[in-house]
């Protein structure tokens, strides 16, 4: 990973000079923000190659600086927050285009393999590579995995680079049930294949997009202990 640029945004100084330190050592080139817009200067300017974005600053807080990000680039972004854990701030970080959360203090190794992990995945061939030619279509629901094209009732709907790496999975596959561990290993990355709520938040984001009534799915099937699967609609 030598070479790649880390953009560091937070207001913390110490935290800044520790990050950088580690990342240092392991020869990425480290650039630093305290605050968004100022991070989104150097965003523009320097066209890092992943972000590390703090969630509480001032003026401009990481939940706004993410959407501002997320408008013009898809540079792989790690949230950090010191606040304690809670599903809600995860479910948000991820819905803004946060492709990691991660709770401070992190561990040197664990942030240092956290971020290899997002840069190896953002390098991942699309999931659905090998079926290029994936389509589906109803009166409701049409995709077209090659075009990178999913459209409801005949608007198209945006979906988040990884969202779209799990859709074309289980599209795909259509019919057959995915287990966690592969849609987990080949969507984020075998060091992910334990994270169960990764795969459950953005299930429930693609239902919140794609479905009539997520509450009662018609395409993205749960198999309980098991996975998913996409089923046709007759």
């Amino acid at each position: 990973m030598a070479d790649k640029k880390v953009l560091i945004i937070d207001d913390d100084p110490i935290f800044q000079r520790l990050v950088d330190q580690i990342l240092a050592r392991q020869g990425y080139e480290v650039l630093k923000a305290g605050s968004g817009p100022e991070g989104l200067r150097l965003l523009f300017a320097e066209k890092p190659d992943i972000v590390l974005l703090d969630m509480v600053m001032p003026r401009m807080d990481g939940w706004q600086t993410c959407q501002r990000i997320r408008e013009i680039s898809d540079v792989p972004i790690i949230m950090l927050t010191g606040r304690q854990k809670t599903e809600e701030d995860v479910v948000r970080g991820l819905d803004y285009g946060a492709d990691e959360y991660l709770f401070k203090p992190v561990g040197n190794r664990e942030l240092v393999a956290r971020i290899r992990a997002v840069l190896r995945r953002g390098e991942l061939p699309p999931a659905a590579e090998a079926q290029r030619e994936a389509t589906y279509a109803d009166d409701y629901l049409t995709v077209d995995i090659a075009e990178r094209k999913v459209t409801v009732q005949g608007e198209r709907v945006k979906l988040t680079p990884r969202e779209f790496r799990l859709f074309a999975l289980l599209v795909e596959r259509t019919g057959h049930i995915v287990t966690h561990r592969e849609l987990l290993e080949k969507v984020w990355g075998w060091e992910y294949i334990d994270d169960l709520d990764y795969i459950r938040i953005y299930i429930s984001h693609l239902r919140q997009k794609l479905e009539a009534d997520p509450a009662l799915p018609k395409y993205i099937i749960t198999e309980p202990g098991v996975g998913y699967y996409f089923q046709k609609i007759s």
